[in-house]
């Protein structure tokens, strides 16, 4: 409604700002805040945090809204990052940014919002909210490329009670359009893709700054040969293709190389060559900590879609054995990488009905065992 306060959170990208310019351009009381939370290597060169601000600051000036810094970043590293180095050393895979919407942008900062006395907080997410006889659903995105739904999946009941999506009915063309009208100088900003807050930076360089390397062999899934040594597996992914550092060796097909298994009792890297690997392919998966939602389960035996990463495809499943703890999710066609640590996210249409996170995949063989 018109009037109502809320509080933006503004990053320095274009998303943001574009969300602040709609929301008061359509008549809210619009307040921006900046979320600071990293510190650890504040100097670092791939650390974007103070252009960040300065792009942030430059963005509420031009539209004519008053902008906080808030400082989360104890927050950041003990409910996102601890536990994100903690996955990654038991051998899975997390997905921080999944948390970090859950435990930073809807929890710390919504309270802090709150205490401010806004009504509600408005982030460029590309993703809705609809409300129905006082349930709130989460939509997807209407485009289809930027849909976000999958990292806002664990938002509760009351969180998306409060939580505004300006951007979920646009496609990103038209929100650079938008910043670019309006003189908004980061309209052709390029989108972050590095992890949640941290930034673009290479991944095993930084996470050996917290994890200890093992070293081992790298071996051929076809024929346990030899092929390489590894840093410790805890550096590498289901799935994974670049940096094995075996790219030169030719056997077979001569196609790349993928991860696809870790074999911790050995510390051997197991790996196949060929994206279409059939070893990298799988019938379902069991997932923990399940997040749902609405007010009822999803049913037994009723075909829903999933994804077990952004960007995949919406894949055909049905559910087994659901509770609020844990799913089997069976798929109508063999799924890639299904990767132990990353979440698996359900939706009935354009309706994310929740998630949880990958424990183990399987196999029709082992079900039936």
């Amino acid at each position: 409604m018109k009037g109502e306060s809320i509080v933006v959170g503004l990053s320095g990208g274009v998303d943001s700002a574009v969300t602040a310019w709609l929301l008061k351009d359509q008549g809210y009381d619009v307040t921006a805040l900046f979320m600071k939370n990293w510190e650890d290597d504040d100097e670092d060169e791939y650390c974007s945090s103070k252009q960040d601000l300065l792009d942030a600051i430059a963005v509420a000036e031009k539209i004519g809204v008053d902008i906080e810094v808030v400082n989360f970043a104890k927050e950041y590293k003990e409910k996102v990052f601890s536990l994100f180095i903690d996955g990654l050393k038991t051998g899975i895979t997390p997905n921080p940014d999944i948390l970090c919407n859950s435990e930073i942008k809807f929890d710390a900062f919504l309270n802090h919002a709150l205490a401010l006395g806004a009504d509600k907080i408005a982030t460029g997410h590309y993703a809705k909210v609809m409300e129905r006889d006082g349930l709130f659903y989460l939509l997807k995105g209407d485009d289809g490329s930027k849909d976000q739904s999958y990292f806002l999946h664990r938002l509760n009941q009351d969180q998306l009670s409060k939580s505004v999506f300006p951007l979920g009915g646009l496609l990103k063309k038209d929100v650079r359009e938008i910043a670019r009208k309006n003189s908004l100088h980061i309209h052709d900003r390029k989108d972050s893709t590095g992890i949640c807050f941290i930034g673009e930076r290479p991944f095993a360089e930084f996470i050996g700054g917290y994890i200890n390397k093992d070293p081992g062999s790298i071996v051929s899934a076809d024929g346990g040969e030899v092929l390489g040594t590894h840093d410790g597996l805890n550096f590498y992914t289901i799935g994974q293709r670049q940096g094995l550092k075996i790219g030169g060796v030719q056997k077979g097909n001569g196609k790349p190389w993928f991860v696809i298994s870790k074999d911790f009792k050995k510390n051997q890297l197991v790996v196949g060559q060929g994206h279409d690997h059939p070893l990298l392919f799988n019938d379902g998966l069991i997932a923990k900590e399940m997040h749902w939602i609405g007010e009822k389960l999803p049913r037994e035996n009723w075909v829903y879609a999933a994804k077990t990463r952004y960007r995949q495809p919406d894949a055909p499943c049905e559910i087994d054995d659901i509770n609020d703890v844990s799913a089997t999710v069976l798929f109508g066609q063999k799924q890639w990488a299904v990767t132990p640590g990353q979440s698996i996210v359900i939706y009935e249409s354009n309706v994310c009905l929740g998630g949880g996170f990958i424990e183990q995949a399987i196999n029709m063989k082992n079900i039936k065992q």
